[in-house]
């Protein structure tokens, strides 16, 4: 049997660990750290029934004997449990983004060059069989060289998650950058496969803000029947909830207005990512869409074709520019998460954990597409192009920097 631990038992990994138990393995969760115990062990008693739950990390880590962890914290955590598991060279399960600052992605690039962990980083939608088709063309030269890409995410009714819960504390994500555009940084390089020399980006907060008070909650607002981003509305116009018993159990009934002072993160942005070649990618993320206008993929254009996809509506087009001929195709995506991308990191998993094959989402994509992040929140910040410089010169460079400052 390959015992597992788990560092955060939340919604995410659970899934995880239903679509691992899908593979019919002796893998098991015995050790788990959250402070949710009690909760937990009401709410799942079969599953939890023979695992310990541990208080410390160090303490799992070294006495329960583990095989592999699984980390799906708060993503403030992510890192320095992380570092934890590396140093004991354990396979790894690491939910995105794997660092949300500077001195994060520092550290765990360190700890990265130190161990022997192989890790699968929680990038399902370079693993969906939509993007996977779209490699395969993109590499087979039937549009010729990549020379421009337009990437868009127009996120529809779960974006209010980014306003009304935790996620909208960027000192626990990082903001949106980290939050969301990793999954899309991520397949975006290695569809085109190459980093950029530069980026730059803009970002916008015009919508979910306000001047409702701080603190505020949904279901104790008394213009909630109004508004269309409360509980009620989800439920009466947008016809997302099924019924209102089921609004009070989103957030735990403690959803915070998105209209009030207190609300954290952009509710649009666009990066500008620019390659030697001269070739250059556009991503916007935006976070009001709703229904039919939800929109998640990428436009990729070379000069002798065009091939483009969109996750909601799980078809890929091929236009070959000079023959006149169009391919269409449609992706059967099944019932599992993330458009078949969970069923295929939790295959990378097993095969790690077991010494079967390696992770295609490995901690470097992880790295660098929190590097990626990292320069779009900066370029926002300074509305500078920020220049790529590879991870393992970076230190070099900052070093060499000081030391001709101070002569």
């Amino acid at each position: 049997m390959k015992r597992l631990g788990v560092i955060g038992y939340g919604g995410r990994i659970r899934g995880m660990l239903a679509t691992i138990d899908r593979f019919g393995t002796d893998a098991m969760v015995v050790a788990v750290i959250d402070p949710a115990e009690s909760s937990l062990r009401l709410r799942f008693p079969e599953k939890l029934e023979s695992v310990t739950f541990y208080d410390d990390v160090d303490a799992m880590l070294d006495g329960a004997g583990l095989d592999g962890v699984l980390i799906g914290t708060n993503c403030l955590d992510h890192t320095p449990y992380a570092i934890k598991v590396l140093e004991r060279g354990l396979p790894l399960f690491l939910e995105k983004p794997v660092a949300i600052d500077e001195d994060q992605l520092a550290q765990l690039h360190a700890a990265s060059l130190a161990t022997s962990s192989q890790v699968v980083v929680s990038f399902p939608l370079r693993l969906s069989e939509l993007c996977v088709m779209t490699k395969e063309v993109i590499d087979s030269g039937v549009i010729g060289t990549v020379e421009n890409v337009q990437a868009t995410n127009n996120v529809p009714f779960y974006g209010s998650n980014y306003y009304h819960g935790w996620m909208r504390n960027e000192a626990l994500t990082g903001g949106l950058w980290l939050q969301k555009a990793t999954h899309d940084l991520d397949y975006l390089t290695w569809l085109v496969g190459q980093t950029p020399s530069r980026v730059i980006a803009v970002e916008s907060k015009t919508v979910f803000t306000g001047e409702m008070p701080a603190g505020l909650y949904c279901l104790e607002c008394p213009i909630q029947k109004e508004c269309p981003e409360s509980q009620y509305n989800l439920f009466y116009k947008q016809g997302i909830l099924r019924d209102m018993s089921e609004a009070e159990g989103w957030w735990d009934g403690r959803w915070q207005c998105s209209f009030a002072t207190d609300t954290g993160n952009h509710d649009a942005a666009t990066a500008i990512l620019q390659y030697e070649s001269g070739a250059h990618l556009t991503y916007t993320q935006m976070f009001y869409a709703r229904r039919g206008a939800a929109k998640r993929g990428a436009v990729i254009t070379g000069y002798k074709g065009t091939v483009s996809f969109d996750w909601n509506t799980d078809e890929m087009v091929v236009h070959h520019h000079h023959s006149g001929r169009v391919e269409r195709h449609r992706v059967d995506a099944g019932t599992t998460g993330h458009h078949g991308g969970d069923e295929r990191l939790a295959h990378d998993f097993l095969a790690i954990l077991y010494g079967t094959g390696p992770s295609r989402a490995t901690l470097e994509d992880g790295l660098l597409s929190v590097q990626l992040c990292l320069m779009a929140k900066g370029a926002c910040e300074t509305s500078q192009f920020q220049p790529f410089v590879p991870l393992g010169s970076r230190t070099l460079a900052a070093t060499s920097a000081r030391f001709s400052s101070n002569l």
